[in-house]
């Protein structure tokens, strides 16, 4: 029986593209060291360097700062700007607080494994008061450890209280979310993203998180053989 699920942040309960539009626009609007430079063409960019998420924003910055001749600016202060404006564009992806509200009145343990750095995937998570709703957090900076390493994924079964079978993981990424956490030995739940192929090694397939309490619950009835959930299920 499923007693904690836990979830990836970026595109899977923050919708970092949406989030990453919205700062760009901000951070375009207020510097004008980007005066000569046309929008789109800038943001276009960023978000090809960037990469998903990937690639540390100090490359981004050096790079954009070469490519559009970007003059009065270093990329440390680019970099601090974005460290420190970002969580005010935060999106939700979908109902997530409605999701776990509803996760916590069924009784389930929520834990949250994030890659990033501490500071800044804090301030994402209080942004969208993800931190009210979750039992336990885990940062692979702090940790010393980044996901698809499977100790990361037993200690926070650890950490919780809960045998790692006891677990159901829901992430974007086919390698560091839905591999990591079935390498693991937790139940793994792909929420479908753009890009991604689909994963063999998923036990579950979502189209939106309210999906999630479908799924959960044929966990119980039908496990280990586990459905791939399509349809958009209200909560």
């Amino acid at each position: 029986m499923i007693k904690a699920v836990c979830f990836d942040l970026d595109n899977t309960l923050l919708d970092r593209d949406k989030s990453l539009h919205s700062f760009l626009e901000d951070q375009y609007a207020r510097l004008n060291m980007f005066e000569h430079v046309e929008k789109d063409p800038f943001m276009d960019r960023f978000i090809e360097l960037d990469d998903r998420g990937y690639v540390w924003k100090d490359i981004v910055y050096e790079t954009l700062i070469r490519e559009f001749d970007l003059r009065g600016c270093t990329i440390e202060e680019l970099l601090s700007d974005y460290l420190t404006h970002f969580h005010h564009h935060c999106i939700p992806l979908g109902p997530v607080e409605e999701v776990l509200k509803e996760l916590r009145a069924r009784g389930m343990l929520i834990g949250i494994i994030s890659n990033g750095f501490h500071q800044f995937q804090s301030d994402n998570l209080k942004a969208l008061s993800i931190h009210l709703y979750a039992h336990t957090i885990l940062i692979s900076e702090s940790e010393g450890l980044r996901k698809p390493d499977k100790r990361i994924f037993q200690s926070i079964a650890g950490k919780m209280g809960v045998k790692v079978e006891e677990c159901a993981f829901v992430g974007d990424h086919p390698i560091n979310d839905v591999k990591g956490a079935k390498d693991a030995g937790m139940t793994s739940i792909w929420l479908r993203g753009d890009g991604y192929s689909v994963p063999d090694h998923a036990d579950a397939i979502i189209d939106q998180l309210p999906d999630l309490m479908g799924v959960l619950r044929n966990l119980d009835v039908e496990r280990p053989t586990l459905p791939r959930h399509n349809s958009s299920e209200s909560i």
